[in-house]
């Protein structure tokens, strides 16, 4: 049986001249010469497996690697499941936006954050409009205000050029 994966040296790719063996029940078999070590594994229809090749000597385990291979691969997808992906969603804005404008940004905000996502509320200004930064402040302040059940400010809002944003994110249940 050749390498699966790259990850371990499998039988006759192991080079050293000794090395300690572990059985497949986790029994230590001692330092050995590794052509002896590999003669044991193939007398049970087993693999050679170097687990631990900084160790002095270094440790083989005999066992099963197809089968090995596949549990770990296993193991990885049911990590990957339980992963929870955040997406930011970016809601747009302008400091003379209409009450009504803002309550349909601010339901759009709501589902986005009961998804569990962040949203980041953008204020652009135009022309002049950056001049009176604290209008675009006090809106996206509203703009919290409005979403106080469902959501929490993880970023204050902060100017950065002609935009002035915040980040919104899920309130722990």
């Amino acid at each position: 049986m050749n390498v699966i994966n790259k990850q371990h040296l499998v039988n006759e790719e192991i080079r050293e001249k000794e090395i300690r063996l572990i059985d497949s029940d986790g029994t230590q078999l001692g330092i050995m010469p590794t052509k002896k070590a590999l003669e044991i594994a193939e007398s049970k229809q087993l693999d050679l497996v170097l687990i631990a090749p900084q160790a002095k000597p270094p440790v083989c385990k005999i066992m099963d690697y197809g089968k090995f291979i596949y549990e770990q691969q296993k193991k990885e997808k049911e990590a990957k499941k339980k992963q929870k992906v955040i997406n930011v969603k970016e809601i747009r804005i302008t400091p003379n936006i209409d009450e009504h404008d803002l309550n349909v940004k601010a339901k759009n905000a709501e589902k986005f954050l009961k998804d569990g996502d962040k949203v980041k509320v953008t204020v652009k200004f135009r022309g002049r409009e950056a001049e009176h930064s604290h209008l675009g402040e006090e809106v996206l302040k509203r703009f919290a205000d409005k979403l106080s059940e469902v959501g929490v400010i993880e970023k204050q809002p902060k100017l950065e050029g002609k935009n002035m944003f915040m980040v919104l994110t899920p309130k722990k249940q």
